[in-house]
């Protein structure tokens, strides 16, 4: 049977990467006179390097975004500067502009304490459908949908240079040639269902008789010819991680991989740019949205995106071609693909999902924690049919942790 492998940004996360919205935000408060060397930046917030004291003392060595907040909300008396914390702007005795934003969602982002990209997806739908209904209480943003998509423009080209600079650039990505990690643990968790992949109770992760005995014939057939095990990556992240896994497994004679950057992939502006926006037609909203006579609403809408090449119509071709397997690697499977995940999730040749979970420790209690349940609640929202996601989501005891790597710095 195929096996169709999800990867989301907590497969990056796995690897030791600093890929999580989080990470990109407090490197940017933590090294913000470095960004604002970029032209960029400087469309994003204004900041008066000239004022010596007001840039070395808020804004040299600060540790995130709250830390700038705490720096002014405690100080900025004793520097005789005007500070107006609901519109985060500071000017000093004179009215002369020290710091503002110009980027109101990034305001909005910074302010709410955002940590995974699906938020920022999903705040930027929130204040899409408000412009719609003509309410701004929860956000609050002030500005038109013309303006937000070229905000929200400003913070996808912001993300691209982060994964440039303090990911592609910064750490070695050519690992499966270092001894000294043990990559081969996830290496080994994608391997497609076959005989060769000393899977332990495969066959208990199909609950239809008929699947079950599918695989069987197919270990059967392995058995007295050589027979192409099927592997599809849908990768919803931006890196060349995952193709670094399908390109290592493809070398296999007994296995054809292929990965899909569904999303977009860094540094391909002309053939497959970034893909960053919302993906839920099936939200009770959106047929107010698409009743609005402006194409501005629908702009940042992903099925419009999937349509600028053929990432998505392979992907269709592929669910279509026979029975597979799902297993998710590092997607939270939020809302934000809630479109094309229930496309793949309600097809009748998927046949099981299988979710690899994130687990820790809890610093305080020591207690080993979890989020197998949280993922499958959310793969729960892509199903219109309840009964269908209990039969194929696979059980907690046939799956396992996500395992971790630390990939080393350049």
């Amino acid at each position: 049977m195929n096996r169709l492998v999800i990867i989301g940004n907590g497969f990056d996360l796995a690897h030791g990467l600093p890929t999580s919205y989080k990470h990109l935000i407090d490197d940017f408060w933590k090294n913000l006179e470095e960004y604002y060397n970029y032209d960029l930046v400087k469309r994003i917030i204004y900041f008066n390097t000239n004022d010596r004291d007001f840039r070395d003392y808020y804004c040299y060595d600060l540790k995130n975004y709250d830390d700038f907040i705490k720096r002014m909300t405690k100080n900025f008396n004793d520097f005789k500067l005007n500070f107006d914390r609901k519109k985060i702007e500071v000017n000093d005795n004179k009215g002369i502009s020290l710091f503002h934003f110009k980027n109101q969602f990034f305001k909005i982002l910074c302010e709410k304490s955002i940590e995974n990209w699906v938020d920022i997806e999903n705040t930027y739908y929130d204040i899409l459908k408000e412009r719609a209904k003509g309410s701004f209480v929860k956000n609050n943003y002030p500005w038109d949908v013309e303006q937000l998509n070229e905000e929200f423009e400003q913070v996808k080209n912001l993300l691209e240079i982060y994964l440039n600079k303090k990911v592609i650039n910064n750490y070695n990505l050519d690992f499966t040639k270092n001894h000294d990690i043990d990559w081969n643990r996830i290496y080994n968790a994608l391997k497609p269902i076959s005989l060769f992949s000393n899977e332990e109770n495969v066959l208990k992760e199909f609950i239809n008789f008929d699947d079950v005995n599918k695989v069987k014939e197919h270990f059967k057939k392995e058995r007295n010819e050589e027979i192409v095990n099927n592997l599809y990556f849908l990768n919803f992240n931006y890196t060349p991680i995952a193709k670094i896994y399908s390109d290592l497994l493809g070398k296999d004679d007994r296995i054809e991989s292929t990965i899909n950057f569904i999303h977009g992939e860094i540094n391909n502006t002309k053939e497959n740019r970034i893909n960053f926006g919302f993906g839920d037609e099936m939200d009770d909203d959106y047929k107010i949205i698409e009743n609005i006579n402006d194409n501005e609403y629908l702009k940042n809408f992903k099925s419009f995106q999937y349509l600028q090449n053929s990432n998505y119509s392979s992907l269709l071709n592929y669910i279509d071609s026979d029975k597979f397997q799902v297993v998710i690697m590092g997607h939270s499977c939020g809302l934000s693909d809630r479109t094309l995940l229930n496309t793949i999730f309600e097809h009748n040749n998927c046949r099981s999902i299988k979710v690899y979970y994130h687990q820790w420790e809890d610093k305080e209690t020591h207690e080993i924690k979890d989020n197998y349940t949280e993922i499958n609640q959310n793969i729960s929202r892509h199903f219109n049919k309840k009964k269908l996601m209990r039969e194929k989501i696979v059980n907690k005891t046939l799956c396992k942790p996500l395992p971790q790597i630390q990939l080393p710095k350049k």
